[in-house]
């Protein structure tokens, strides 16, 4: 298997799967960083093949970052904190898939991204990013809020903002919607003159092309745009009641994670604002103290197997 049988020597690998990118990092059992990687997205909910490739290319770089051989993925104990594994079909895909570790743990990246966030204590943390979903586990009880995936879901996320303003600026070329200076947005950051060629961009594409939409709408709003800031705030909205749902649970502490967690703080209530904490932790810290830990309870079964059999 490669396993280190001590808990002070094995190597970790902490690996965070979402909509954009997937980052690795690897670690000495203490948490010290040896190297990191980023690749391709890796969220099941897009394709299991492309999600393994970004996982075992942002492997190799981390290790070649640490200065290790790309071979020596054999060595680590995986911790794998991925979008889309809330559904059961694909945790199961994924559990299942024949991976180069010495051993692979697995849960979703909200689940990690609240454990790096508050460096294992408990907490709540909402990810804003390419999608958009809550988290928070206080004492045994823990509460999930969306993280469906683009299209069904991801309110308030980057690739969210951008098939809102896509959506109101195909409507406003045909003459059905008021006019904005998205649609100027829109054509000259695709190049294109009119609605037919931003359809030729955007049609069929992955929620991370419409996330690199999001910048751009928060500056129209940020200019005064009625339309964006209409969208934005409608996004925002569902981010904050989000986030009061989560305080049900009276979490110790609160942050926000992902690309847009600080520029949708000026549309987000006062009240929740107030309860953001700094997060103490990246989530590939977070999936490396899930896999430590389970990786720690099955030493203990396996030692404990041992000892009984020398009875």
């Amino acid at each position: 298997m490669g396993l280190v049988q001590t808990k002070d020597q094995q190597l970790f690998i902490g690996v965070d799967g979402g909509g954009s990118k997937c980052r690795a990092t690897i670690y000495c059992a203490d948490g010290t960083v040896l190297g990191t990687g980023v690749a391709g997205r890796a969220n099941p909910l897009h394709g299991l093949t492309q999600t393994f490739e970004s996982i075992e290319a942002s492997t190799r770089l981390a290790l070649l970052d640490a200065g290790m051989n790309e071979s020596d993925s054999h060595l680590l104990v995986a911790g794998l904190g991925l979008a889309g594994v809330n559904v059961p079909r694909l945790y199961q895909d994924v559990i299942n898939w024949q991976h180069p570790f010495a051993a692979m743990y697995v849960t979703t990246d909200l689940h990690t991204a609240c454990i790096g966030a508050h460096r294992g204590a408990d907490g709540a943390v909402i990810i804003t990013g390419t999608g958009s979903c809550g988290y928070a586990h206080v004492g045994d009880t823990s509460l999930s809020i969306g993280g469906y995936g683009f299209a069904l879901g991801d309110k308030g996320s980057g690739a969210w903002l951008g098939l809102k303003a896509a959506e109101h600026v195909l409507l406003a070329l045909d003459g059905f919607a008021v006019p904005t200076r998205l649609t100027d947005m829109l054509l000259n950051y695709f190049n294109v003159t009119d609605a037919l060629g931003i359809v030729e961009n955007l049609a069929g594409k992955s929620s991370s092309c419409y996330a690199a939409l999001a910048r751009s709408v928060l500056d129209c709003a940020s200019e005064g745009d009625a339309v964006a800031t209409a969208i934005v705030q409608e996004g925002a909205d569902y981010i904050s009641d989000m986030a009061r749902k989560l305080f049900s649970l009276n979490p110790v502490r609160f942050s926000m994670i992902g690309g847009l967690a600080e520029p949708l703080q000026a549309w987000l209530g006062a009240d929740v604002v107030a309860k953001i904490s700094k997060t103490l932790a990246p989530p590939e810290l977070g999936a490396m103290y899930f896999a430590q830990q389970e990786f720690n309870k099955s030493l203990s079964v396996h030692i404990g197997t041992e000892a009984k059999s020398c009875i």
